[in-house]
């Protein structure tokens, strides 16, 4: 049985509209979809892994085919873990394409079997970064249509804590 599993891998600090339209999209093109929250302590992410798994669930929890998990090791690690044959990444702009087309060759020579596919977000998201979402919460700013409403009430209680 030839079962197409995917992984839309990020950190997700916080989960975006943005986001939310790319794993509908991939959700709809593989048989199985996981969504990959990374720990990314290097980062420093707002959120702990657990809450960015949580808004995840609350977000986009009602695909069907879609699986989502918190990992912390290498992705192409993890990949081989999950059987996966596909890694799904979203690209914005030519800037984001070239950290990923870099990053795609990195994984291939790790994993040769593993394809990269790339999506872009409708153009009403194609602006749309957690870290821009972050930083208008941080000063107050209103990111409601920016993110899904559980996530906006998650910001604004982060951010006046």
């Amino acid at each position: 049985m030839n079962h197409r599993i995917a992984i839309y891998p990020g950190t997700f600090d916080p989960i975006t509209r943005g986001h939310e339209d790319l794993v509908r999209r991939a959700a709809s093109l593989f048989d199985h979809l996981i969504l990959a929250i990374a720990e990314s302590p290097a980062k420093q992410p707002r959120f702990t892994l657990a809450e960015r798994v949580e808004m995840a669930r609350e977000v986009v929890g009602d695909i069907p085919n879609l699986e989502i998990v918190g990992f912390n090791c290498l992705l192409m690690r993890f990949v081989r873990e999950r059987g996966a044959k596909v890694v799904v990444r979203g690209l914005r702009a030519v800037s984001d394409f070239e950290y990923e087309f870099q990053m795609a060759g990195m994984n291939r020579s790790v994993y040769p079997d593993v394809e990269t596919v790339f999506l872009t977000p409708g153009e009403q998201y194609m602006f749309i970064s957690a870290t821009m979402v972050r930083e208008i919460a941080r000063l107050g700013g209103d990111v409601a249509k920016f993110v899904h409403p559980t996530v906006e009430k998650r910001l604004r209680a982060n951010h006046t804590a």
